[in-house]
């Protein structure tokens, strides 16, 4: 049985995480959250909270890990628990790979050195100041590596892995068994489309939230 580590945090956006571990969680392997502690964990809006069942120094050795983003993601960057355990666990993992800023820890953690990568739109340029190679495209592999763009694009990524864990034929039944079947009723899913004056909005919003974090955190 495949084991995929979930990593989770303070401040980490809930799609991120739980997108991915439904369409994981639907390949035969064991799907878990881990954290600093064993507990609870709040997400980035502050109204939900997800259970890490076992702690970074208890997932020594998995198979696949699934680092998400969020506003938390900024404190991290500079946590040497965290980079660490990264580090330790890449070294023999299938797959290591992120979502949205999640390839912020990964980029911290030297884990993208010459590697072509993907972010959020707010953050692409940032994976520069680690040595990768920043792209816009949705899902990025390289080797082992696989980053995906904001969000929602943790759920593309999941089903590119579930592809290569499972077969083609099985994640396309995953993809129907969630219906996954994208029909916006807006077009205004990336900042080319939704203009100058929404993407001004989001970045402001997510400034004060990122500010907010890193004080929570400390940093």
């Amino acid at each position: 049985m495949m084991d995929i580590v979930i990593p989770i945090y303070d401040d980490f956006t809930a799609l991120d995480a739980v997108g991915p571990y439904e369409v994981l969680s639907r390949t035969g392997g064991r799907v878990r959250f881990v954290g600093r502690t064993a507990g609870p964990v709040r997400t980035d809006n502050g109204m939900l909270t997800v259970l890490a069942e076992a702690t970074l120094a208890e997932a020594t050795a998995p198979d696949v890990v699934v680092v998400p983003g969020g506003v938390g993601t900024r404190a991290l960057t500079e946590d040497p628990a965290w980079l660490d355990w990264l580090r330790t666990v890449h070294a023999s993992t299938t797959w290591t790979t992120s979502v949205c800023t999640g390839s912020l820890l990964l980029g911290a953690a030297g884990l993208l050195e010459g590697l072509r990568a993907t972010s959020h739109w707010l953050e692409l340029e940032a994976l520069r100041d680690y040595g990768a190679q920043p792209t816009s495209r949705r899902v990025v592999e390289q080797g082992k590596v696989i980053t995906a763009a904001g969000v929602s694009a943790g759920i593309d990524m999941a089903l590119t892995l579930a592809a290569r864990i499972a077969g083609d034929d099985a994640a396309r039944a995953i993809q129907l068994g969630i219906e996954y079947d994208p029909q916006p009723p807006f077009d205004a899913g990336s900042v080319e489309k939704a203009g100058p004056a929404l993407a001004d909005a989001i970045r402001t919003a997510v400034a004060e939230r990122t500010a907010a974090s890193r004080q929570r955190a400390g940093v």
